[in-house]
């Protein structure tokens, strides 16, 4: 079984990706390369990470980055500024399913722990993954963060992990992001875009390093 993890600069991603390759499946992680709405830490953190989870699990983990920071800037200027989480959202996964079918494997894996951040909450769930044809696997799903935490420590990414440059994570976030979600919402918003044609190139843009 292959599966394409994604991979942020977070605590939670690594850890999701290192239970699942200790279930036996083969991974391959996806970075979104958010810059210029991220600084270059993300970058190197992501780096940083794969070959901390290549140590632990003995797995060959390909590291692919795509770029991310247009699709960003594009639901920005067109989409009502409170969806713009779950867009990115959305996009990270219809870029992670096309990444998917392209090196033949059968599943997405997030880091999401339901209800910890606004995009992870059951609606915004149900609105960021409809219509994918690949199953999303959330093995932190009903974890809390303590419990990530102490995962992260022992397998040894919680320090990259909260390596920090003082600078915001994200500066796409909005002030206000929506937390309700429904699907009919965000196809609203994803008519104003071309999501599709989006996710795809960033597909086909993903480089290894």
């Amino acid at each position: 079984m292959k599966l394409v993890a994604l991979l942020s600069g977070g605590i939670d991603s690594p850890v999701a990706a290192c239970l699942m390759a200790q279930r036996g499946a083969e991974m391959v992680l996806l970075h979104m390369d958010n810059r210029p709405f991220s600084g270059d830490l993300g970058v190197r953190k992501a780096v940083l990470l794969a070959e901390t989870l290549r140590k632990v699990t003995g797995q060959e983990m390909p590291l692919l980055m795509a770029p991310h920071g247009e699709n960003q800037a594009i639901n920005k200027e067109r989409c009502q500024s409170s969806y713009q989480c779950v867009l990115c959202k959305r996009l990270m996964l219809r870029t992670a399913q096309a990444v998917a079918l392209k090196v033949g494997a059968s599943g997405i894996v997030m880091g999401d722990s339901l209800g910890q951040v606004a995009s992870q909450t059951l609606n915004n769930i149900r609105a960021e993954q409809h219509g994918l044809e690949l199953p999303v696997l959330r093995p932190l799903i009903g974890l809390d963060k303590l419990e990530i935490e102490r995962l992260a420590k022992e397998i040894g990414t919680y320090e990259i992990s909260i390596m920090s440059d003082g600078s915001k994570d994200c500066t796409a976030v909005p002030s206000r992001v929506i937390t309700n979600a429904s699907v009919k919402d965000i196809l609203d918003e994803e008519a104003k875009v071309d999501l599709t044609a989006m996710a795809a190139r960033s597909a086909e843009m993903a480089k290894r390093v």
